[in-house]
């Protein structure tokens, strides 16, 4: 599988054109609403306002010729997953507002840290930019010697989605709704194997969840991303794993995989027929996945203002609201697609898993 794939969004604008391996891990609790502690807050910010700077962040000059090359949005994942669906749906329109062309990268391996890791050390000028999930708040709890910090190594741009989550398994494996799998991954634990997209990825989170609550440990098999993960799934070379909407809706609704559960309160409109975990038996399941943009620390607040500016323009763009809807999501409102509201979300995040993963005993390898 290759680490790194580019592939070129131009906007519309006249002349510019498996390793296998065991991770053993217990939580401390019983459930958890991860979206709960993650809803922002603040206010959005007035059209040419300075962006918030994470923990003091010096800004450089305005660079009033901004954009006038190429940008560069980094996904560390591998293409074909759900952080990358997201990402390319909105490169088009971004490009379109900035009136330069978006090259997607997709740089996968160690659940997210390495691509994140390569925007933290790039150039401060605005063109190397980061589309990252939930992850990106769980990598200090899980890796010892992380190369960034969230906080003091970026500047946030704005949030962009919430994805639900949904319980999957291959197209044959036994169990026909949720409490059968339940009842089998308990009968089974010792020879199923349950797939994720990395250490801190929202996969295995999701999944660590589900263990816990069904009180079994089962074999996990993680991969580079999703993407993979997921064609594995149909191939029938692992059992199950817990992906989010974007990637799993059409899997689901063409019969290649089999859906137990979507991980939210309410059902999703893309799968009405989907029970919620609560129904299928696991009462107060809840798993959502945000995503948001950064670039490294002490870029100028100016390049900031105008990747939001496109940011919200984006989100507002009938096609993405459109595809968005049809993979099970929705852009967020408004408010949160600040650079204050996304900063307090990854701050909220921070603090909320460190001491569950710590709890659990997971760790990177």
């Amino acid at each position: 599988m290759r680490q790194h794939e580019r592939i070129e969004v131009r906007p519309r604008t006249p002349g510019r054109t498996r390793r296998r391996g065991t991770f053993l891990a217990g939580l401390a609790v019983a459930s958890l609403l991860v979206s709960a502690c993650a809803g922002g807050g603040a206010t959005t910010a007035p059209a040419g306002s300075a962006a918030a700077t994470p923990s003091g962040a010096a800004s450089q000059p305005a660079t009033g010729s901004y954009p006038n090359r190429t940008i560069n949005f980094v996904v560390p994942f591998n293409a074909g997953g759900p952080t990358d669906t997201v990402t390319r749906l909105i490169a088009e329109p971004m490009g379109k507002t900035l009136g330069q062309q978006i090259v997607v990268q997709n740089v996968g391996g160690a659940g997210g840290t390495l691509g994140a890791g390569q925007v933290a050390t790039a150039a401060k000028d605005g063109y190397t930019v980061l589309m990252h999930h939930i992850g990106m708040s769980t990598a200090p709890a899980l890796y010892k010697d992380l190369p960034f910090k969230p906080l003091e190594d970026f500047r946030t741009i704005g949030l962009v989605t919430d994805v639900p989550m949904t319980i999957v398994g291959k197209k044959d494996l036994p169990p026909g709704d949720l409490k059968a799998l339940i009842d089998y991954v308990k009968a089974n634990k010792d020879t199923l194997t349950y797939a994720h997209a990395g250490p801190g990825a929202a996969s295995h989170l999701c999944g660590l969840l589900f263990m816990q609550a069904v009180g079994v440990k089962v074999t996990e098999v993680p991969y580079t991303g999703t993407g993979p993960a997921m064609t594995d799934l149909v191939g029938g070379q692992v059992d199950f794993m817990c992906d989010q909407t974007t990637n799993t809706t059409g899997q689901i609704k063409d019969g290649a995989i089999k859906g137990y559960a979507v991980t939210t309160k309410e059902r999703n409109a893309a799968l009405p027929d989907l029970p919620t975990a609560a129904e299928g038996g696991l009462p107060n399941f809840e798993v959502t996945v945000w995503h948001g943009l950064y670039v490294p620390k002490d870029t100028p607040d100016e390049v900031v203002q105008k990747l939001n500016a496109a940011l919200k323009a984006a989100l507002k763009d009938q096609n993405v609201v459109t595809k968005f809807a049809e993979l099970g999501t929705a852009p967020v409102p408004e408010d949160q697609v600040t650079p204050e509201a996304h900063t307090e979300r990854l701050r909220s995040q921070l603090e909320l898993w460190k001491p569950i993963l710590e709890a659990s005993g997971a760790t990177a390898p």
